[in-house]
């Protein structure tokens, strides 16, 4: 998603655009262990990028923060089928790229075994560890971030303000990641509690304004904590490189259906916001205070225990959360031909467990955690 001039409002078919990045772990296919080949893995993406037809579609995997891990996401796109075929193209790429390297790709969260994470060699990713130091060191993690494209900031403020409630239940949905170095944490998005360790992540206050917004990222610099505004790292915010708000609370989901179910629900949630701006309807003034402890839930129990539900801020069976949700978005499911999807798409995650859940089941019987990243290795590529 890196050609902003591809990111293209489409009013005269009512959809916007909308993308996906997803970061994949590098791992030994026979033991389990992370790989620092995202360099060579990269190399050969981009090589056989070069070598083939130019077509729409996913860009090669670039690297990221650490050597064990890729990014790949996709273009722009309109349709739940496109975006859809884009993701699988652009696992199985990167995988077919990571197999020339000797080693395979897995959509986990947090990496299950003990290791420790090598730095991409870059300038500005040393300036991070220089900054953040061990915090850095212990953070190693995969999410998953959609882009959903806007027609203006201030309707991306207006966007913000209004989906805040509704972001812990889609942490929930996309939570893989209950062990992580070895141990079952007991959470089912670990990750999310990394994540909660950088000065600069979790959920926003009301802004109001464009003004407001962006006074809170000139303060935010000022400090001094951040190394650059890259670092807004709020579970949403407006992206600096492209027209889109963009949703950063998921983890990368183990199976690419569950990444098109978020995508989904992302998209519908912006367009349901934007129009409640555009109404003039007043967001939710729940305090971040109580978002973190509705992301919290989520985060340990996924869709195995209680959410707290945005309609009264008190816990209720997950189940009964991501209902609500569908209903607060329906209108904008309808519009997009996604209601089907969505509504089967959830029904799923509710009897089949979420990514974490599937790992347990996994490591069920196993006393080291190396079929759990097997079973991810298969389930990380569509067939």
């Amino acid at each position: 998603m890196r050609n902003q001039q591809r990111w293209i409002y489409h009013r005269g078919e009512g959809l916007r655009t909308f993308g996906v990045e997803e970061e994949l772990l590098l791992v030994d296919p026979q033991t389990g262990l992370p790989q620092p080949l995202a360099g060579t893995v990269t190399e050969i993406a981009a090589w056989h990028a070069d070598a083939g037809p130019r077509t729409e579609g996913p860009e090669p995997a670039k690297p990221e923060l650490y050597s064990e891990q890729l990014e790949i996401g996709t273009a722009p796109c309109t349709t739940t089928s496109q975006l859809a075929d884009q993701l699988r193209r652009a696992r199985l790429a990167a995988a077919a790229a990571a197999g020339e390297a000797g080693v395979a790709v897995a959509a986990l969260a947090t990496a299950p075994v003990d290791f420790g994470p090598l730095l991409t060699p870059d300038d500005r990713y040393r300036r991070i560890h220089d900054r953040y130091a061990h915090l850095v060191d212990e953070e190693f993690a995969c999410a998953c971030h959609v882009h959903v494209h806007l027609s203006s900031p201030e309707e991306g403020v207006g966007v913000l303000d209004r989906i805040r409630p509704w972001l812990a239940p889609l942490l929930a949905l996309s939570a893989n990641s209950p062990y992580c170095q070895g141990v079952d944490t007991g959470y089912a998005s670990w990750r999310h509690q990394l994540w909660q360790r950088w000065p600069m992540s979790g959920p926003s206050e009301l802004y109001g304004d464009v003004e407001a917004y962006e006074r809170t990222t000139r303060e935010m610099l000022a400090s001094d904590v951040l190394i650059d505004d890259h670092m807004v790292y709020f579970d949403a915010r407006l992206s600096r490189r492209y027209p889109t708000v963009e949703i950063r609370v998921g983890d990368v989901c183990l199976d690419v259906e569950d990444t098109v179910v978020l995508a989904v629900l992302s998209r519908a949630l912006v367009e349901t916001a934007a129009r409640e701006w555009r109404q003039g309807r007043l967001p939710d003034p729940v305090s971040t205070v109580v978002l973190r402890l509705a992301a919290w839930r989520a985060s340990r129990y996924g869709l195995g225990g209680e959410l707290l539900d945005p309609r009264s801020w008190r816990p209720a069976p997950a189940g009964e959360v991501l209902r609500a949700l569908l209903d607060h978005v329906r209108p904008a499911l309808e519009d997009a031909g996604d209601r089907e999807r969505a509504e089967a798409g959830v029904e799923r995650l509710l009897a089949r467990g979420t990514g974490a859940d599937l790992q347990r089941a996994a490591h069920a019987g196993d006393p080291s955690l190396t079929s759990v990243i097997v079973e991810a290795v298969r389930r990380t590529t569509p067939a």
